[in-house]
């Protein structure tokens, strides 16, 4: 099969590689339909990650259908079409009878494309299949489902959840990349009073407010605290969501928080940032971080289905899965493109629709 592999810093290949087989009885096969890119597979092709060895298949982000399932597996079958969850479940540990699946002590958590292969492949091997992966309705398409894989409840979840937002709150997400836009279309659900969306880009924020955005503030050229201080009195907002994972970012959302309020880290974070306790420790102010669980995914679909939430307005740029290399440039250049998530089809899902388009061409 052909897969997304990584060779080390700054280099990638579209390899030909062996197919997965099943070497677990828990284990499943699945045939990739629809995959994306993460901004997580960057920082691994950056060097960030020395986990992830050179030879990795990358990715953790899919949509696909069942070819094969191992004896013990036994909520699936052939021919399922399911969501593969960014976060693997044992489902027998501690930390997974508290649905902390993130925190798997019996080979799960966020494994895909980081310690074991991943799902940028036309194949790839589901472990704890039963706990891991979601079937969905039929009259879902892939694009709606796929971004519950990771995006919406890491947002929802570390962010939304974490934080406690509640009616009538202000908001601040400082990050308007596909998190921070997923954490304002999910605190929506909370009816907060406000949000304000933070980003250096003029682009991205354009896209938070059709996300449902209230305000939004380019820190490159305004002063976001000046700003918030004066829209809340001078308090600060009760809530305030780090989605970019820089200590900047990290600062500034305890800069903006009322005394009482919450901090929320999102963002992933590959340096230390300054916790300035010297201005914090008198303001009841509480900090919390995490990653994702995906123990919303059951919660989030229903939405998708009752159309309360709509996630497939993330997909800007589309690429067939043979051309991953071409999405990856889209996808790293960003600022440019206007990429959110790109999306890859894979050769079945792509054929069927490029049949379809022609259908209608001839009509």
């Amino acid at each position: 099969m052909k897969a997304l592999v990584y060779h080390g810093p700054g280099e990638r290949g579209w390899d030909t590689v062996d197919d997965p087989t099943i070497i677990d009885p828990t284990d499943a096969i699945v045939r990739i339909d629809t995959s994306t890119i993460c901004g997580s597979d960057l920082h691994i092709l950056k060097g960030d990650v020395p986990e992830t060895l050179p030879g990795t298949i990358l990715g953790h982000e899919a949509v696909g259908t069942v070819m094969e399932v191992g004896a013990a597996v036994s909520t699936i079958a052939p021919g399922d079409r399911v969501l593969l969850s960014c976060v693997s479940a044992c489902g027998r540990c501690r930390y997974c009878k508290e649905a902390r699946y993130g925190q798997c002590l019996g080979g799960g958590g966020w494994i895909f494309g980081h310690t074991i292969n991943g799902l940028q492949a036309e194949l790839a091997r589901v472990p704890f299949a039963d706990n891991s992966t979601y079937k969905f309705p039929e009259n879902l398409g892939d694009e709606q489902v796929l971004f519950l894989a990771d995006i919406l409840p890491t947002a929802f979840e570390v962010g939304v959840l974490n934080g406690t937002i509640t009616p009538g709150d202000v908001v601040a997400i400082i990050g308007a990349g596909p998190v921070g836009l997923s954490a304002v279309l999910t605190a929506q659900l909370y009816t907060p009073g406000r949000i304000v969306s933070i980003d250096l880009a003029d682009s991205r924020l354009e896209s938070a407010l059709v996300f449902g955005a209230d305000i939004t503030i380019n820190n490159g050229r305004e002063d976001p605290v000046a700003l918030i201080m004066e829209m809340t009195d001078g308090l600060g907002v009760d809530v305030a969501l780090e989605a970019v994972g820089v200590p900047q970012t990290f600062e500034l959302a305890a800069d903006l928080i009322r005394p009482g309020g919450r901090v929320a880290n999102i963002g992933v974070h590959g340096h230390s940032a300054t916790l300035h306790l010297e201005k914090l420790w008198t303001r009841d102010v509480t900090i919390t971080t995490g990653l994702v669980d995906t123990f919303s995914i059951p919660q989030l679909m229903r939405l998708i289905v009752s159309g309360r939430l709509d996630p497939s307005r993330f997909a800007t740029h589309r690429y067939p899965l043979d051309d991953t290399m071409g999405a990856y440039d889209t996808f790293a250049d960003a600022a440019n493109t206007g990429a959110l998530k790109v999306v890859l089809e894979g050769s079945e899902r792509h054929s069927s629709e490029t049949q379809s388009a022609g259908a209608l061409a001839v009509h």
